[in-house]
């Protein structure tokens, strides 16, 4: 074999190979015609360890990506956040005014459906408004003047009962296991006086403030009786103008959403009538027949407070036990006690929902929570006020949600029960939008699956040329190693 014919270091010894363990006794033989020379082969670099890498998603990217989308979510709650704590700040440094016209709103509520039958029978809108309001200071006046005369006499004969259970109780004070003397007793007396005393300034402060407080509630009740007067007289043209002041298209919304929000109040207030009666009249009943002092009282007692749902049925329960306790003795005041249970769960069980669930889905939870924050922050009138608010934020949002829904197809306006005209003209624009959003959605989809059809081409493609790669990198020396192993095999004649 010449010198020409052997191959040189450039050739060979560089050349890659997958034996894992070569012999250097072995010389490669001179290649046959036609295949392919080490010159030949694709050069190996940079470029071509580049493409044999397969494509990654970066985990910096995702979470990039997630930061944004929170912080695009946080920035928007920030936003509603802060423009709810600037209504119910405005609205704090204007309740004066504000308060007024909650309440006129909530007995014009209960009122309207009289005075809308008087004005459908051809009565005047003043007459019919002076009419009933007048009817129903009447009865309430009437109310009040038979419950004070019995009030009166048995509150007397209550303080007698109360002066008794507090000799009671000193009596066993004074016995085993407790032993008070009566010297501690006057010591206790005296230094209770002394504290009355040393807040003498700050008990004057305090009725001076439950007189400006009398006042304050005198001044708001002749507003809420004006406003009360005036909603029920004009407030047929309060719609009418609303859709003139925000616009054709706005007003057919927003005359919807208030009509029900409007029939929402007037509903649950004339439902929880309905249960309130029922507590009182048969708590009432079961104190009338115990002969429980101040019964008719506190069956009144008991009706405004059913108002409250939950948390004022309690409070008049344990008043009439207390006043049970106090007046005729624990015997008597477990029987209230039985009395009160299963008046209240009856009517939780079976009237309440019946009554409740033409006008509203509220679960208890929801209603408890909204009692307890309302009576926190705002006292008694904040607990009364919590559901009336909370069932008129439900409807908003029901409407809303029904609106979307004729948005996205899944709704039709034969579906809903829209009470006005104009709410029905509502619900057909925003079905006859349907088609657009749908338009929308379905070009969002053909891009998504469009890129998803690119990203599967490039990946077919990335992935042939990998293959490709791989393939001249490694089927030569695969060749090259066989043809060796058969010149071995079949070594040549001299």
């Amino acid at each position: 074999m010449s010198a020409q014919d052997q191959p040189g270091p450039d050739q060979d010894e560089d050349a890659p190979s997958l034996d894992p363990d070569p012999d250097p006794d072995l010389q490669p033989h001179q290649a046959e015609p036609g295949a392919p020379s080490p010159q030949d082969q694709p050069a190996e670099g940079p470029a071509e360890d580049a493409r044999a890498v397969p494509p990654t998603v970066d985990r910096g990217d995702l979470i990039l990506q997630g930061l944004r989308s929170a912080a695009a979510w946080s920035w928007r709650f920030l936003l509603v956040v802060a423009a709810v704590a600037v209504v119910l700040y405005l609205l704090g440094r204007v309740w004066v005014g504000v308060l007024p016209i909650i309440l006129a709103l909530i007995v014009s509520s209960v009122l309207w459906p009289v005075v809308r039958w008087l004005r459908r029978h051809r009565w005047p809108a003043g007459l019919a408004a002076a009419t009933v309001m007048v009817t129903a200071l009447a009865i309430f006046g009437g109310i009040v003047a038979a419950i004070a005369p019995g009030v009166g006499s048995q509150l007397r004969q209550v303080a007698d009962n109360v002066t008794e259970g507090a000799d009671i109780v000193l009596e066993w004070l004074s016995g085993p296991p407790v032993n008070l003397q009566s010297e501690q007793l006057d010591d206790y007396v005296d230094r209770a006086t002394e504290w009355l005393e040393s807040r003498a300034s700050v008990l004057a402060e305090g009725a001076l403030s439950t007189l400006s407080t009398v006042g304050s509630i005198l001044v708001t009740t002749v507003l809420v009786l004006v406003l009360t007067f005036f909603f029920l007289k004009d407030g047929h043209r309060f719609l009418p103008w609303l859709r003139t002041s925000v616009g054709r298209t706005a007003g057919l919304y927003l005359t919807e959403a208030l009509a029900r929000v409007w029939v929402t109040l007037g509903g649950f207030l004339r439902a929880q009538a309905v249960v309130a009666a029922v507590d009182s009249v048969f708590i009432g009943l079961g104190l009338v027949l115990l002969q429980v002092p101040l019964a008719f009282a506190l069956a009144v007692i008991t009706f405004f407070l059913a108002f409250i749902p939950i948390v004022g049925a309690f409070v008049a329960g344990g008043l009439a036990v207390l006043v049970a306790l106090v007046s005729q003795g624990w015997v008597t005041a477990l029987w209230v006690l039985v009395i009160v249970v299963v008046v209240q769960q009856a009517e939780s069980t079976f009237v309440a929902p019946l009554m409740h669930s033409r006008v509203m889905s509220m679960h208890p939870v929801v209603v408890i929570l909204g009692v307890a924050a309302g009576g926190t922050l705002w006292g008694v009138l904040g607990a009364f006020l919590a559901v009336p608010v909370l069932a008129s934020a439900l409807t908003l949002i029901r409407f809303g949600s029904e609106h979307l829904d004729l948005r996205t197809g899944e709704l039709h306006t034969d579906d809903l029960r829209n009470i006005t005209d104009e709410g029905r003209r509502a619900a057909q624009r925003a079905e006859s939008a349907a088609p657009i959003f749908q338009l929308r959605a379905r070009r969002a989809y053909l891009q998504a699956q469009g890129e998803q059809g690119a990203a599967r081409v490039a990946l077919l493609d990335r992935t042939s040329e990998i293959a490709a790669s791989l393939r001249d990198r490694l089927l030569p020396p695969i060749l090259r190693r066989d043809r060796d192993d058969g010149d071995q095999d079949h070594p040549p004649r001299a």
